[in-house]
């Protein structure tokens, strides 16, 4: 049956631009990252530029172990005061750990622009103007995104159809002491024949 009226066409969400732009970029820092090692093996030798990724390799190492340690210690005491009753104080050192990991992570990988940038997330100015820019930026898309609590988005759900259909839909929970038809009504019987 139909009425005459025209039934919308679906609008595409659109796509973001940087699923457009991550591969190209991660393309050229590997191109640029290889043309930096040949052009530091031409200047010098190719010992000197294996002897740079090793060190990388071993003080990124290093970092990451200390950071850890570190933020697990941190958390141990944390945890420890909570138990005991008294309220965990602030620590001015526990935000850096993971920026320090990153840092560790970033020397780890070969290449020097790698290493560079490693090297600055290991200072403790760049760590909080970046911590500052990383809270600022979360803080400003979480106002930008959709009105609703955290738990409405992960109840949304989509069901993906063999036809490459997408259905929309939304969970739905019985709340505790409603009747529903398929909810068990007492103890599950034995599992005994």
């Amino acid at each position: 049956m139909t009425t005459g009226a025209q039934t919308p066409h679906p609008v595409r969400p659109r796509r973001s631009r940087l699923r457009g732009v991550l591969p190209l970029a991660v393309a050229a820092w590997f191109v640029l990252e290889i043309w930096l090692l040949t052009v530091v093996a031409g200047a010098s030798n190719g010992l000197v530029v294996l002897l740079v990724l090793m060190a990388g390799l071993v003080l990124g190492s290093v970092v990451i172990k200390r950071a850890g340690r570190r933020a697990f210690k941190n958390l141990t005491e944390t945890l420890q005061q909570q138990q005991s009753g008294v309220a965990p104080e602030a620590r001015p050192n526990s935000e850096g750990n993971g920026l320090m990991m990153l840092g560790g992570l970033l020397l780890i990988i070969p290449g020097l622009v790698s290493d560079a940038l490693g090297l600055l997330l290991l200072v403790p100015p760049v760590q909080k103007a970046v911590s500052r820019h990383a809270e600022r930026t979360f803080e400003r898309k979480l106002r930008e995104a959709a009105h609703g609590s955290l738990g409405d988005a992960f109840q949304q759900a989509r069901i993906h159809r063999p036809d490459g259909k997408v259905v929309q839909g939304e969970v739905v929970r019985d709340e505790p002491g409603s009747t529903g038809g398929d909810a068990p009504q007492g103890p599950p019987p034995p599992l005994t024949r």
